[in-house]
């Protein structure tokens, strides 16, 4: 592979293909929902309409993409798995292939940290980080002064988009739900689903007060997932972004990025790296469905998921069809998997 490598700063394929998520221009559009599990993609795809067919994309390094319109406006659904990592390898390489404005939601599921039962849906004003501290000596505590886990500051969602998906969750949900609706308070994402939640492993993680130290901390808090604390960050890091990053040579001449692909679009072979567009903006929410207590220790059945899952998909849908980008701040349709031909 080495010897295909020109510049490994921000690989692409001559095709300008990214390497991880293995989509290039034209395939994802400006409005995307994000989800860990490609079940819950295909769920919310299902949502799509008929025309364009949606447009599927299967990278070898496991996301995947699915584009298409709904009620006429093109939309994505990438389903990224877990953690920190992944959601930046989605964030950094969608926006270095989709130019303009981008208005992202996660759906995602959670644990909830506030005595709510499973099946019930938080919609988060911030988020804080939670990293295990590898300075922190945890074979021997006794020789370290500091704390074995760091929490960040929060960072906050976009006020519009959130506003936009709490509506659109609140007018979509089914009169005979019995899923509550909880809005503004703050989600800490984990950089691991045992050390940096509090559980209990086999491992001296010397955790075992540190859903208290949380709840002691951070106001508000209520629920604790991995992912996103990264989306939010990056979404205001990127605020007034005028610098883009310069693409010389290609990176990669050949492989080894080789997606498998589904589209009935006859346009792929015309599409290229659209021109970047000044002070874009990058609007972040994020909704989540409660599939654990943490407090109860109560876990969601299959029956609650699949219905939470359907009407939260369409609000989420609803919220990214209602929220504004103007024209000129959208990806060109021409030559895109979701033209109309």
């Amino acid at each position: 592979m080495k010897d295909l490598l020109t510049d490994a700063n921000f690989p692409r394929t001559a095709d300008q293909r990214v390497y991880h998520l293995g989509v290039r221009p034209g395939e994802v559009a400006n409005r995307i929902v994000t989800v860990g599990s490609p079940s819950r993609a295909n769920t919310i795809a299902s949502f799509l309409d008929a025309q364009p067919k949606p447009f599927v994309l299967n990278s070898e390094r496991g996301f995947l993409t699915i584009t298409g319109r709904y009620k006429g406006t093109p939309i994505s659904i990438v389903s990224i798995g877990m953690g920190n990592p992944n959601m930046d390898f989605f964030v950094r390489e969608i926006k270095e292939t989709v130019t303009g404005d981008l208005a992202i939601v996660r759906l995602g599921s959670c644990g909830a940290l506030i005595d709510v039962p499973p099946a019930t849906v938080v919609v988060p004003k911030a988020s804080v980080a939670i990293t295990r501290n590898f300075d922190f000596d945890f074979a021997s505590p006794e020789n370290s002064d500091e704390a074995a886990y760091k929490i960040s500051k929060p960072v906050s969602a976009d006020d519009e988009l959130t506003a936009e998906v709490i509506k659109a969750l609140q007018a979509g949900k089914p009169s005979g739900s019995a899923s509550a609706i909880i809005t503004g308070t703050v989600n800490a994402s984990a950089d691991s689903f045992y050390s940096s939640q509090g559980r209990q492993t086999s491992f001296p993680d010397h955790n075992s007060h540190l859903i208290e130290h949380l709840q002691e901390k951070v106001e508000n808090l209520a629920t604790l997932e991995m992912e996103t604390f990264h989306l939010f960050h990056l979404a205001a890091c990127w605020v007034g972004r005028t610098v883009f990053s310069q693409v010389g040579s290609t990176p990669l001449t050949t492989g080894p990025v080789i997606p498998v692909i589904e589209s009935s679009s006859p346009t792929q072979h015309l599409r290229s790296a659209p021109p970047p567009l000044p002070n874009s903006v990058i609007r972040a929410a994020a909704t989540h469905m409660v599939f654990a207590s943490r407090k109860s220790k109560d876990f969601i059945n299959p029956q609650q998921v699949e219905e939470v899952e359907n009407w939260t998909a369409q609000g989420i849908l609803n919220a990214l069809f209602n929220i504004q980008i103007p024209e000129d701040r959208l990806h060109a349709s021409e030559g895109s998997v979701w033209e109309l031909v």
